[in-house]
């Protein structure tokens, strides 16, 4: 359609556009001829500066080397209009996309007398459109992407998805998404449903199983995602899908891994169980045993106690005998000193009782010399005689007696000192003994102090084991907690 000269209702139609419109003429070899200010404020320029310039200043380097641009031309040359979105540049280097038409205006001739440009700022929408087109070619380059009609039949599908089912496009179109599925699940209830829920507008997204041209098992990650137009009728379903069947396998066999490892820790639970049980009872029996020590050997270090009293008493008792028998001994001296000493005055009385013998013999004779005249001095001298002699046998008497009172000294003193010495034996012995005695009670006192303690940790023990069977019963749980998130996990 070519724009003629104007009449004035065409005029008036001219000037609302200009109101609103960005608009710029040309003549056809391209320069500019005028510019509203709606496209000079557009453009970053002022009139001055684009008059007479080529349409060219507006383009991209890119742009204007390209063989399009110069076909762009000759078809306004040919009174063609050429109306879509175009990439420009402003004065600023900036870029901004139109959406336009050059129209050209003819002559009464009918040729192209100027062309004029109508056009609208569209960048932010291009932009969101370049953001949006973006998006779904970075999810076409990795997922597998089908698309569906209400009614299920393919509408089309890209690469990844052809790659991943092993198909080409056109074994697919038109054919109904069944194909895709297990045998057993093609005709259940499950599936209507399933397709049901889909053409109600509602999404699904799960994990499926679905099988390749080959009969071959494929998992995919999967949304189906309804479209709708604008009066809000479903027109297709997209599927956007990831191929998770190596991660799947992986699940598998971790599953059978983690059931291989939870049979071992639950049996090695139970064993532990088991342990605890007979731990906690030996555990107790060894805290009896131990209370029972512990109160035998404070028995033991009291009668120890008791040992070493007796046996202070003992040794107390057996330095006094010893001292004792030392005064004794002194006194069996004494008396034998004094025994001795008498003996010699028993020998002077024997010698004194002698003379006077002596003396009364020779009384006797020189009485008899002396006749009557001495016959009462003889008398005298018989009775000294007599004295004498009886004074020798008293000090022969004496002398025995002194001799046995010597030997039962002599006896004495011997058997005093066999006592002293058995005495300091016995005291050795005893001190040896109280020594010994000493370094037991330490010893048993050392003992009792580590049965208590013993006795002490036993409890603890006792206390430790309750608490590790209260352990093991949650690590129980928890293992029970696990095995079943562990088996969620694996389907």
């Amino acid at each position: 359609m070519f724009i003629r000269r104007l009449d004035p209702d065409s005029a008036d139609l001219l000037r609302a556009l200009h109101a609103t419109q960005a608009v710029i003429s040309f003549s056809p070899d391209g320069s500019v001829l005028s510019a509203n200010q709606i496209f000079l404020d557009l453009m970053g320029y002022s009139l001055s500066e684009i008059v007479g310039q080529h349409h060219r200043l507006f383009l991209t380097d890119e742009d204007r080397s390209s063989p399009g641009y110069a076909d762009f031309w000759t078809a306004l040359g040919r009174g063609e209009i050429q109306r879509r979105q175009f990439r420009r540049m402003t004065k600023d280097g900036r870029i901004v996309w139109l959406r336009a038409s050059y129209t050209p205006v003819l002559d009464a001739h009918g040729r192209v007398e100027k062309i004029i440009k109508f056009a609208t700022d569209v960048t932010d929408t291009k932009m969101e459109h370049i953001d949006l087109l973006g998006k779904i070619n970075a999810i076409l380059r990795v997922q597998a992407v089908i698309e569906f009609n209400p009614d299920g039949t393919v509408i089309t599908a890209n690469e990844n998805f052809l790659t991943a089912l092993g198909y080409r496009l056109d074994e697919i179109v038109g054919q109904h998404h069944r194909i895709f599925m297990p045998a057993g699940q093609r005709e259940s209830a499950e599936y209507r449903a399933f397709w049901q829920t889909l053409r109600q507008g509602q999404y699904q997204a799960s994990q499926y199983r679905r099988i390749r041209r080959d009969g071959t098992d494929i998992w995919i990650q999967a949304s189906y995602n309804p479209v709708f137009d604008l009066d809000g009728t479903l027109i297709k379903v997209v599927k956007f899908a990831t191929d998770i069947t190596g991660h799947v396998q992986l699940l598998h066999q971790l599953k059978e891994i983690i059931e291989v490892n939870f049979r071992e820790i639950d049996e090695a639970i139970i064993h532990s169980n088991q342990l605890t049980q007979e731990t906690g009872s030996a555990a107790s029996a060894t805290l009896e045993n131990v209370q029972a020590v512990a109160a035998g050997t404070e028995q033991l270090v009291a009668s120890i106690g008791e040992i070493s009293a007796s046996i202070c008493q003992s040794q107390q008792a057996s330095t006094l005998a010893s001292e004792t028998v030392q005064v004794a001994d002194g006194s069996i001296h004494r008396l034998a000193e004094a025994t001795q000493e008498m003996t010699g005055i028993v020998g002077a009385i024997n010698g004194i009782a002698g003379q006077i013998n002596l003396l009364a013999l020779n009384a006797t004779i020189e009485s008899a010399r002396a006749g009557d005249a001495g016959k009462g001095f003889a008398v005298v001298a018989g009775e000294v005689k007599t004295l004498a002699t009886q004074a020798a046998r008293a000090t022969d008497l004496i002398s025995r007696k002194i001799e046995g009172v010597q030997k039962v000294s002599a006896e004495v003193m011997t058997s005093l000192g066999s006592i002293r010495r058995s005495i300091e034996t016995v005291r050795d012995q005893v001190v040896c003994t109280a020594s010994a005695v000493e370094e037991q009670s330490a010893v048993t006192r050392d003992i009792s102090s580590t049965m208590q303690t013993a006795a002490r940790s036993v409890a603890r023990v006792t206390e430790n084991v309750v608490t590790i069977s209260a352990a093991v019963a949650q690590a129980q749980s928890a293992f029970d907690r696990t095995r079943d998130a562990a088996a969620v996990l694996a389907h």
